[in-house]
């Protein structure tokens, strides 16, 4: 993240995205494949590491991140590039990544939960869940807010607004905090 000074002299934090050119694989049709949506590849790896059906559906090129989006083509066609030059200062766009992984955690830390007291005795319940069952059934509800594996989910921030393009280096400036940690793969939606 940095901070990023506009014309008008106002501060905004932003975060630094890397945006390498993409290929298109592949674009379908709602007339041959039953809906719109193309096909792109990014990044570049050994030959070994991908498999021959993977090779010979992107034409021999082992790309690191193959990835499907629901947009018409429109005059698209297979092996064009997609630079970050498509966005503009001042679009606003959806971004998704994956979160940063924390691990099993307890209820105050995942679900905000309060505590017990710090008095009258109660001496090891500090960050205790209390009580998790119903007297009469006998049993723990399912979705009972409980302690557990946290993070490395799916987020999807609306209303993001970019502060500015750098087609020349592959870089892009959106406003506020991005999910993830460094080298997550984010997808930016118009």
């Amino acid at each position: 993240m940095t901070q990023f000074f506009s014309e008008d002299g106002k501060v905004f934090s932003a975060t630094i995205l890397k945006a390498e050119p993409m290929t298109v694989i592949s674009v379908k049709t709602k007339d041959k494949h039953g809906y719109d949506a193309i096909e792109v590849g990014s990044g570049l790896q050994k030959k070994e590491r991908v498999s021959k059906a993977v090779l010979g559906h992107t034409k021999g090129a082992a790309f690191k991140v193959v990835k499907e989006f629901r947009t018409p083509g429109g005059d698209l066609v297979s092996g064009a590039s997609i630079a970050c030059d498509i966005f503009n200062p001042g679009d606003v766009v959806s971004v998704s990544s994956i979160s940063k992984g924390k691990g099993f955690q307890g209820v105050v830390k995942r679900h905000g939960f309060k505590g017990g007291w710090g008095q009258h005795g109660q001496k090891h319940s500090a960050r205790e869940p209390g009580s998790i069952g119903a007297t009469g059934p006998q049993r723990v509800f399912r979705g009972k807010k409980m302690g557990g594996r946290m993070g490395s989910d799916r987020v999807t921030q609306k209303s993001v607004t970019i502060l500015g393009v750098d087609a020349e280096n592959g870089v892009i400036l959106v406003k506020g905090a991005v999910a993830g940690k460094r080298g997550t793969l984010v997808e930016l939606r118009g």
